[in-house]
């Protein structure tokens, strides 16, 4: 069991995905974009900067439905994720941590049906059970112009949980949003890892701030985010 304390005690592993096929040539037409060969080596790279850290102690792993995070979480935090399903606690899919844009690569694949059997069929374990029925449609919380009250959901979602370590693995936008409670200018490499904590228990922003240096696969590429893309 879980003890749930301090939020400012609390340890939240914000992963941006690994390139994907629209940061190559900034193409925000590729539907969902899936991971590069580029990509999956980043991810792999990941996997062998974090197995024995956090990999090792974080206590629930949360992912953005799209395919280049997801890609991402599988290759790149194999170990957390048996682990932690090992210990009844699957791999959350949070619909809030899409990417911000309304453009196809930012927008999940629809149907569920179509988005469990593609790459493959590599999601097809994963349980997407979590994600409402508008997950893919962009409007009402999805909608681009909403990015900072979703983004502060969930914060206040993470502030919520009982657990202290958890990673998330999402997208450059939505998770300058986060950081920052705006769409900032914050770097944020592909597949880099920054580490944030809570500013109190009970801001109604639910605030983070960086608390250690960032951590990144030695392949990552500064790619632009779909919001940085010439349009």
């Amino acid at each position: 069991m879980v003890t749930k304390s301090s939020a400012s005690s609390k340890r939240l592993f914000l992963t941006r995905h690994a390139q994907a096929e629209h940061n190559v040539g900034s193409d925000y037409t590729i539907a969902d974009a899936p991971l590069t060969d580029l990509g999956r080596k980043q991810s792999k790279e990941l996997n062998e900067l974090t197995k024995n850290t956090f990999q090792k102690t974080a206590q629930l792993l949360v992912c953005s439905p799209l395919r280049r995070p997801m890609e991402t979480m599988l290759i790149g935090y194999p170990e957390l994720k048996s682990r932690l399903e090992g210990e009844g606690k699957p791999v959350i899919l949070l619909d809030k941590l899409q990417e911000v844009g309304p453009y196809p690569c930012d927008t999940p694949t629809y149907p569920l049906s179509a988005l469990k059997l593609s790459n493959n069929g590599i999601f097809s374990s994963l349980d997407f059970s979590t994600l409402s029925e508008d997950y893919a449609s962009k409007s009402g919380i999805y909608a681009p112009e909403q990015g900072e009250e979703r983004a502060k959901e969930v914060r206040r979602w993470l502030r919520d949980r009982e657990e202290d370590e958890i990673v998330v693995v999402a997208h450059g936008d939505i998770l300058r949003y986060v950081a920052d409670n705006t769409q900032s200018t914050r770097t944020w490499d592909n597949a880099e890892v920054k580490v944030f904590t809570f500013l109190s228990d009970d801001d109604e922003n639910a605030s983070v701030r960086e608390v250690q240096q960032p951590a990144e696969p030695k392949d990552a590429t500064d790619e632009p985010t779909s919001a940085e893309m010439p349009k």
